[in-house]
């Protein structure tokens, strides 16, 4: 079984919008913005409807650059995340319910204070590229064993 779930990365020139993450799953760590799809939501949507309810924006241009897939080791669910780099936005970054907004530096990005895969796959986002892979967690802190491949083409 699978749940799908979106996330934004919104970066602009030579900084990235990140999101520190005020409540439930992820608390306490920076990330992009994004969340479960619901119901009969497109992915497309919910990437749409998340940036806007976690950070006031409304992408004008995005693009799929990867699909990556988590596994607990004590759960049989996975998660499957679709990645998105969102450059032309509107709107001004806010502060809501559940992410704080702040932008760094390509050279200040805060690893030691994101989920542990992101330190992998970040530097094929950064180059542009699309990619896909999967992450087997131990708990949130520990990744047991990953696959990461770059790609032509995302489904």
């Amino acid at each position: 079984m699978k749940k799908i779930f979106t996330l934004c990365i919104v970066q602009n020139k030579e900084r990235m919008l990140l999101g520190m993450k005020k409540r439930g799953f992820g608390k306490g760590r920076w990330n992009g913005f994004g969340g479960k799809v619901r119901g009969t939501e497109s992915i497309e949507e919910a990437m749409k409807r998340e940036l806007e309810e976690e950070a006031g924006l409304v992408p004008v241009e995005f693009e799929k650059k990867g699909v990556l897939e988590f596994r607990f080791q004590d759960d049989s669910e996975a998660l499957q995340v679709h990645l998105f780099r969102i450059e032309n936005f509107t709107g001004e970054p806010q502060e809501t319910e559940e992410m704080k907004s702040q932008w760094f530096s390509l050279q200040d990005i805060p690893f030691e204070e994101m989920w542990p895969d992101d330190k992998f796959w970040f530097p094929l986002f950064l180059e542009g590229k699309k990619f896909q892979g999967n992450f087997l967690f131990k708990d949130e802190n520990t990744i047991l064993e990953h696959v990461l491949e770059e790609v032509d083409s995302l489904v």
